[in-house]
């Protein structure tokens, strides 16, 4: 038998696991379907415009990140830490304040509660910065709707900043998240640096692969089976393995691993527009309290670099899967978000992400088991937590077990 680890998928949890596995002088292949790394985390060039496949924005604050990355080298273009809330033709803005001192009073100042609700959101915000992760992890489990009126906070603060912005993360606007997640998340928001990297979202997954021996990664080879010895590609190859990592999405691993349990996933849709100039003309992203949009975000706000002649690329994101018959409905919601005619704006590519993140319901296991059997292991964040963090935690899971089971 080889003594060869085989990994079927080169997203961020199939990387970090052949990094953790190649680091501990394990010989390892990764086999990946598509012609490049990355999985969900890609960047398109478009006429010369770098597109993320969907909208994604990386965070410094991710423990796993810190630990897998050279965080410096991807060059983040950095997100305003707050938000601007749009309702009625209005937009309000709510910063934090220790980061923006210049608008230290817009929370204070912004229509989106009472003073009560600040203060209740402001002792909600230093609790999860300040008490350890673990005692988050541990916490009473209860909805994040629920969890926000267990801290004092009223629908009208939910309604307006709190549902808007969190059903762009967690791809729901119920708020039926666990709490436990969205303590985590929120932690990580306050503490971490929020931004894109000069060359893409795709350069994370980049630079996880350069790490590997070129020979190592083999793209463009689905696998249409795990067998006994290892796996079958769909071109017929068996490729012998001493133990097997399966990390793909949910669905293709429940295809290669029988009885696995595919999760409930979200689905989001991102529309790209290129305009002749920002119509923001600052890094901060716009949320839509009532809900025709999500989010919007001018991308080159952020990172100049996405756009190839300083033309300004705008990325506006949507609930379920839609597709290019909705971009004038987009358009003309834009219109109104951003105050200006969008007539002549350029739709430059739709992204329907059909199976973008896990759903995070209670009672949610915020670990799952890797090990499905002797020499037989899966990761992904459907494993952890529906977050980067979790996909690179699940592929050091998995790594760890492998190791440990090999001596």
């Amino acid at each position: 038998m080889s003594d060869t680890v085989v990994v079927v998928g080169a997203g961020l949890a199939g990387l970090s696991c052949a990094v953790r596995l190649h680091a501990a002088g394990v010989p390892v292949r990764v086999v990946e379907a598509a012609g490049e790394v990355g999985g969900r985390v890609r960047t398109d060039i478009v006429d010369g415009f770098r597109l993320d496949r969907g909208f994604q924005v990386f965070n410094t604050a991710y423990p796993e990140a810190g630990r897998v990355l050279d965080i410096g080298a991807l060059d983040l273009g950095v997100i305003a830490s707050g938000l601007i809330v749009f309702e009625r033709g209005r937009r309000e803005r709510f910063m934090l304040p220790w980061r923006h001192p210049g608008h230290a009073l817009s929370g204070l100042l912004a229509d989106v509660g009472s003073p009560r609700d600040k203060a209740a959101l402001a002792a909600l915000t230093a609790w999860d910065i300040a008490v350890p992760a673990e005692r988050l992890r541990g916490g009473t489990e209860r909805t994040t709707e629920a969890e926000l009126r267990h801290w004092g906070i009223s629908s009208r603060m939910i309604d307006k900043l709190l549902r808007p912005f969190l059903s762009g993360v967690v791809l729901e606007r119920e708020l039926q998240t666990s709490s436990r997640f969205f303590h985590l998340l929120w932690r990580a928001f306050a503490r971490g640096t929020i931004g894109l990297p000069a060359l893409g979202m795709g350069e994370i997954p980049r630079q996880l692969a350069a790490r590997l021996p070129a020979e190592a990664l083999s793209l463009g080879t689905p696998v249409a089976a795990v067998t006994e010895d290892g796996v079958r590609t769909a071109g017929g190859e068996a490729i012998p393995a001493r133990a097997v990592v399966v990390a793909t999405d949910p669905a293709a691993a429940a295809g290669l691993c029988p009885g696995l349990r595919i999760p409930e996933m979200r689905a989001v849709t991102t529309f790209y527009h290129v305009a002749a100039r920002s119509p923001l003309g600052e890094p901060t992203q716009i949320v839509d309290a009532e809900g025709l949009v999500t989010d919007t975000l001018v991308v080159t706000d952020v990172v100049p670099g996405y756009s190839p002649d300083g033309r300004a690329l705008i990325s506006t994101s949507l609930l379920g899967v839609l597709s290019d018959a909705d971009e004038p409905g987009v358009r003309s919601r834009l219109a109104q978000i951003y105050g200006t005619d969008t007539s002549a704006w350029r739709h430059l590519a739709t992204y329907p992400i059909e199976a973008a993140l896990p759903a995070m319901t209670p009672p949610f296991p915020l670990r799952r088991p890797v090990r499905l059997a002797p020499g037989r292991y899966v990761c992904g964040d459907h494993r952890d937590t529906g977050s980067q963090q979790g996909a690179l935690v699940s592929g050091r899971r998995a790594a760890d077990a492998v190791l440990a089971d090999l001596g």
